[in-house]
């Protein structure tokens, strides 16, 4: 699925859950970038489907873009 096809389907339903390379390419960041925020903290919250699958709610990538969005460099960031 492309980018533009995965925005466009989250944006119709905000709560649809999408898989982890869905997610990565809204936030465009790789998949493994993903992996990593899931071991190490910081990334958006996800769902644990089972002991192997995770998805991600539009809402909740969404809300992480926002909570990391600033004016300037030398703003805080979370």
């Amino acid at each position: 699925m492309s980018q533009k096809n995965a925005i466009s389907n989250a944006t119709t339903h905000k709560d649809r859950l999408m898989t982890e390379t869905e997610a990565a390419d809204v936030l465009c960041y790789s998949i493994r970038a993903l992996q990593n925020w899931r071991c190490r903290g910081g990334g958006p919250r996800f769902v644990k489907v089972s002991a192997r699958s995770v998805r991600y709610r539009y809402s909740d990538l969404l809300e992480w873009i926002e909570e990391h969005t600033v004016a300037h460099t030398s703003q805080p960031t979370v």
